[in-house]
């Protein structure tokens, strides 16, 4: 913890603004925090269940093994945000907006973050399972080191993507790939679906 940071207490409300705070092992069930301002906060072991954050804000902040199940995040905004070992599942994170944002050890499972603008988002060495892309505008995203299953990149727009160093398990939206950059070995996997969409038959 930042030694200017307060320790936090008590429940959250929405249209609040929450500046230099730490929130540490806090549960937050069902809670209803909508249009709020997280700036400058420290969330550690912290957990968000059923929550309603929808078009909530998060400006330098740190999240640390903090869970998110089941929650809406929609609409949400992502400054300059790092998020380590955290676990989101069962999340509507449609429609958010993410700016130099990290994730990194975490595990995002049946994330939704259609329509959303991700720009310059790092994901490191995480496990996404059916997460949700479609219609996301990705500008300068890369995924070293993660593993991907299930994903859906349907009407994706990708610009400087680097999906180099991933294990690829996409579902849908090949086709939208164009602007991403993939090694060589994932090309040896992913030619075969690649040719099943064009309509290719490869035989010998």
């Amino acid at each position: 913890m930042a030694a200017d940071l307060t320790p936090y207490q008590g429940d959250l409300e929405p249209d609040e603004e929450y500046d230099g705070l730490e929130f540490d092992g806090a549960s937050f069930a069902g809670v209803h925090a909508g249009n709020s301002h997280f700036l400058d906060c420290s969330f550690v072991s912290t957990s968000f269940e059923g929550a309603r954050l929808r078009k909530a804000r998060f400006t330098d902040t740190q999240l640390r093994d903090t869970r998110f199940v089941a929650c809406d995040l929609a609409e949400t905004g992502w400054q300059d945000v790092t998020l380590t070992g955290c676990a989101l599942a069962g999340v509507q994170a449609f429609s958010a907006s993410m700016r130099r944002v990290t994730f990194r050890d975490c595990k995002l499972d049946s994330v939704n973050f259609r329509s959303s603008t991700l720009t310059d988002v790092r994901f490191e060495d995480c496990l996404l399972r059916d997460a949700e892309f479609g219609g996301t505008t990705l500008l300068r995203v890369s995924f070293g080191g993660c593993t991907l299953t299930g994903a859906d990149f349907a009407k994706v727009s990708c610009t400087e993507v680097d999906l180099r160093g991933a294990a690829l398990g996409i579902t849908a939206g090949y086709e939208s790939l164009r602007g991403a950059t993939i090694d060589s070995v994932q090309l040896v996997t992913l030619a075969p679906l690649l040719a099943r969409h064009l309509g290719i038959t490869v035989t010998d």
